[in-house]
């Protein structure tokens, strides 16, 4: 069956959308797909975003409509969608809709759970914290779940265009490390998404949506030596992404410079904020919450939140949370807030004024501290940003670019970079500025983060012209990419965000207590195109084989300057970040007796951006395929 249309995915923190658009034709025309959802109990309407929310319906009617599919409940078919029936769960707007009144039983910032190291994606740890009774799911899930959800709704809209035979993106966010990305696309898969799914940054969506929009109007907003920040602030994660604008044979082209880290600050620390503002007015009438009556007013303090800071929003809002115990006694507690008091709060706390040179606070580590998301202890979003556009001063981003066409082993020839530190911090502040995110539909959120941007340099950024759709942007920006791709249109350059280390372990005399020193091995540079390979100059390594062993790997957003080859004997904090180690048994060499063989390597970043590192005998044609797959076989040996 052939492909029709291009199906680009916001996977939100907060919601979930799906654009598309026919392949056909010189222009792409970009629509959502309207997505049919629970609002209430035998209730279906569409809607244009699917809230990523879960809702788990009750134990006992779980364990029974196991057995007897629609009939456990005395609501039997209450959640049925026209694709699935006798569900003990659903997802969208009314699932979002019982995260303030049943928190136990309600799954929400699943995504944000990918990134955590000390937590395990796949085990049932959903709700977190939920009473033993709730039966629990995993992040990994969740997710399934809501991309299931869009999968289905497509199938429903367009039974003679199988998803499976699309054209696929996917976004993420730019600061997700290569095992949330491929944690991501195994949840995709499950869900019955495409094999050959295209993972995209999700600033760089916002972006393509722009371009969309601009058509060729968008060489008019922009020129040579332009900086262009993206600021993505969305449910649960800030994104950011600065592209440079560079001319090429006489064309502007867009190339994408740095992308920050992973912060876990966005919309929910929010509405948790004003929780506890809300909380406080509360006691001050002598109510006083338990732990599921908070986190049940965290849920309320999003929809308050959301409806005053809307451009038309209210004066005042009431903000309710229902009584204790199961029978509801003492009935429903509210609360009134203004509009200007919710507004003062929220951008003082988030978008603070501060210098260029300011950095986030470090809170004193506590020596006991409750397992959970690990949330940034400075909420000041502008400190963030000024420690991002700081950071780029010091370096010019090198270029890694192919120079001829991959030979047959797919190795191709790089460009040497040049390491420059000529750039003053001002002249990194940005020229112009996209915001996306539901975060800045507020109009004060939006001139703050303006003023202070403002004052870190001589010449204000330019907002981008346009009308900006920051509920659908993403998504739209991702079917445009895909549909841009097929057509030859504009690309934004940039290839992998981050340099990667192999992490080895020193040779020498062994102290009782005391590990061996590591060193960092870059292996994959800032830049890297997709689609290309290097080989890496240094000197053979010892491979562990014919038994499990730990691989550790590393990540820089910061060293840009590194290059294939290069050694790094010790580095700042923050500089490297581990990612997950793969633990792996490889197949033991032939004739090799030894419990380690020499090898070189070989780095590859396939079409689909996926990072393998190929470790190549220096005695044999034996070969090995390290993958960030991090799926149950952790690694693939050829």
């Amino acid at each position: 069956m052939s492909t029709k249309y291009v199906l680009g995915i916001d996977l939100g923190t907060t919601h979930c959308v799906l654009a598309y658009a026919p392949l056909e034709g010189d222009t792409p025309r970009l629509q959502l797909l309207p997505i049919p959802q629970i609002v209430d109990r035998h209730t279906l309407e569409t809607r244009s975003a699917l809230p990523s929310f879960v809702y788990l319906d009750e134990q006992a009617e779980s364990e029974k409509s196991a057995d007897h599919p629609g009939k456990g409940s005395p609501e039997a078919g209450s959640l049925d969608l026209p694709w699935a029936s006798g569900r003990n769960y659903c997802v969208g707007h009314y699932a979002r809709q019982q995260a303030s009144q049943a928190p136990q039983r309600s799954v929400s910032a699943a995504k944000s759970w990918l990134c955590y190291r000390r937590a395990d994606p796949r085990g049932p740890i959903l709700p977190w914290n939920a009473p033993e009774a709730v039966a629990k799911i995993s992040p990994l899930k969740a997710i399934q779940y809501y991309l299931q959800h869009l999968v289905s709704a497509w199938q429903d809209a367009f039974p003679d265009a199988p998803v499976s035979t699309q054209q696929v993106v996917l976004t993420v966010p730019a600061s997700f490390d290569t095992v949330a990305r491929e944690l991501t696309r195994e949840a995709a898969l499950a869900a019955g998404l495409p094999a050959d799914l295209i993972l995209l940054e999700e600033p760089q969506a916002a972006l393509y949506c722009w371009l969309a929009d601009q058509g060729d109007r968008w060489r008019n907003s922009l020129a040579v030596g332009d900086r262009l920040l993206v600021c993505d602030v969305g449910g649960g994660t800030t994104d950011l992404t600065l592209i440079r604008v560079r001319e090429q044979e006489g064309e502007l082209v867009l190339e994408r410079e740095a992308v920050g880290n992973h912060l876990l600050v966005g919309g929910d620390n929010m509405d948790l904020a004003l929780a506890h503002r809300v909380a406080g007015l509360l006691a001050e009438k002598g109510v006083q919450l338990d732990p599921w009556q908070s986190v049940a007013l965290w849920h309320a303090c999003r929809d308050a939140k959301e409806v005053l800071l809307a451009d038309e929003g209210p004066e005042t809002h009431s903000i309710s949370v229902l009584g204790r115990g199961s029978k509801l006694i003492g009935g429903t507690v509210s609360v009134q807030v203004d509009r200007a008091d919710v507004a003062g709060w929220l951008v003082d706390g988030f978008l603070p004024a501060c210098a260029l040179q300011d950095r986030p606070q470090r809170a004193p580590r506590s020596g006991f501290q409750e397992l959970g998301l690990p949330y940034e202890s400075d909420s000041a979003i502008t400190r963030h940003v000024a420690t991002f556009l700081s950071d780029q001063a010091a370096t010019e981003t090198p270029k890694y670019r192919n120079t001829e066409t991959p030979n047959s082993t797919g190795q191709a020839t790089t460009e040497t970079p040049k390491h420059r530190n000529t750039e003053t911090p001002n002249s990194v502040c940005p020229t112009h500025l996209l915001l996306n995110g539901g975060v800045f539909k507020a109009s004060p959120m939006r001139a703050r983060l303006l003023e202070v941007l403002g004052d870190w340099s001589v010449q204000p950024p330019k907002m981008l012209s346009g009308a900006a759709d920051l509920d659908h942007a993403v998504a739209r920006g991702a079917a445009f990419y895909a549909w841009s791709k097929t057509h030859q249109g504009i690309r934004i350059r940039g290839g992998v965000a981050r340099s990667y280390y192999l992490g080895i372990a020193t040779a020498g005399l062994a102290i009782p207590g005391m590990p061996r020193p590591l060193r960092a091995l870059c292996v994959v540079p800032f830049g890297m195109e997709e689609g290309t390979a290097i080989d890496i100059p240094a000197e053979p390594i010892g491979l562990a084989h014919g038994e499990q062993a730990a691989f550790r790997f590393f990540s820089s957003s910061v060293r840009q300057q590194d290059r294939p080859g290069d050694v790094l004997d010790h580095w700042q904090e923050g500089e490297l970040v581990e990612t997950a180690p793969l633990v792996a048994a490889l197949p033991a060499a032939p004739e090799v007796e030894e419990p380690y063989v020499p090898v070189r390597f070989q780095a590859r970043i396939t079409e689909l951006g996926q990072f393998e590192l190929w470790c190549l005998s220096t005695q044999s044609s034996a070969q090995w395929k390290l993958e960030f797959d991090v799926r149950e076989d952790h690694a693939e040996a050829e």
